[in-house]
């Protein structure tokens, strides 16, 4: 079992765009993707033709819930409506919420991993703009425990995340001080915003957005959300999707050869992590309260991801982290 897999390209599209706006369905932002990140990678449909024969090919897509946002499931099987090459290829769908992505990821490079394929095409997709904020907000809270944390409840997310907050000041607010961890919550905000604005395919790399007004919740400009948290504490939905090929290193050897590369010119997926906490909000509170971590669980995904890659903290030079609201960060 190799340690490690290989990256070989992929693609994003641009996150700004309002699909249904365009009269396009989730199948048209499929399409585009795919192709785009097959492209980009240099597999072209022969060569998926010829690992599909051998059957050392996989697909996994990665999505929350296009069953209600676009009346659409069963997405593993729809990668052979973007191209006949796809026809028998095992694909499947994987949900995990928010992480829906990740844990797509994360099958596609066990399955290298253990030697059942040489290549996977990794999917993640989105359609979230196609019904109003407050029929989006009923549908997000079924990445809740739904009949206890979000039924009949409007916009549930940033109220549970609001909570998490409280619970932030309420741990650590006698020792940092609570104005600036409201200030520090703020300045993520700032610089969230900030790093959009450098990037040419998020939503948001248009938006003004200061530490001023980061930190100067309630009234018109900011309204308070969910307990502490305003408008700026939340990140906003959209309509996205973004592809990796990946494959093991044997293929990838051969693959960079045949490219007129080496295997050191592409990236390397080295360590992963993956945990589980309490569904329900107050029984992760109610499990990490002896804990010197709020977030236990999250701490020991990450603590693993680094012992697997043999890496510590003072190696990484960028965390991505999920940015639905600034008390998650």
């Amino acid at each position: 079992m190799s340690d490690q897999t290989v990256i070989l390209g992929g693609a994003q599209t641009d996150f700004a765009r309002n699909w249904s706006k365009e009269g396009k369905t989730f199948m048209s932002m499929m399409r585009e993707v795919v192709e785009d990140g097959l492209a980009a990678a240099g597999l072209d449909y022969d060569e998926i033709k010829k690992l599909n024969q051998e059957n050392r090919i996989g697909v996994f897509v990665g999505n929350f819930d296009a069953e209600q946002y676009a009346n659409q499931g069963h997405l593993g099987a729809f990668l052979t409506e973007v191209h006949p090459a796809f026809y028998g290829v095992p694909g499947a769908r994987y949900e995990a919420a928010c992480a829906s992505g990740s844990v797509a990821l994360d099958a596609a490079n066990t399955k290298l991993r253990a030697g059942d394929y040489d290549v996977a095409v990794v999917l993640g997709i989105e359609v979230m703009k196609t019904v109003s904020s407050s029929v989006g907000g009923d549908f997000l809270g079924t990445a809740a425990y739904y009949e206890k944390e979000a039924k009949g409840i409007q916009f549930p997310f940033p109220k549970l995340f609001g909570r998490l907050a409280d619970n932030i000041l309420q741990r650590y607010g006698k020792t940092i001080g609570e104005s600036r961890i409201m200030d520090d919550l703020g300045e993520i905000s700032r610089i969230n915003y900030g790093n959009a604005k450098r990037n040419p395919r998020a939503q948001t790399r248009s938006w003004y957005m200061s530490g001023e007004h980061a930190k100067t919740r309630g009234g018109d400009f900011n309204a308070e959300v969910g307990g502490v948290l305003a408008i700026t504490d939340c990140s906003q939905v959209t309509d996205g999707a973004a592809l990796l090929v990946i494959a093991n290193p044997g293929y990838a050897k051969d693959f960079a050869s045949r490219k007129g590369k080496k295997l050191a010119d592409y990236a390397v997926i080295k360590g992963w992590g993956h945990r589980v906490a309490p569904m329900l909000f107050d029984k992760k509170m109610e499990e990490s309260q002896d804990d010197p971590y709020l977030l236990p669980w999250t701490r020991k995904a990450v603590e693993e991801a680094y012992g697997r890659a043999k890496l510590d903290v003072g190696q990484i030079d960028v965390i991505e982290t999920h940015d639905c609201f600034t008390s998650s960060e």
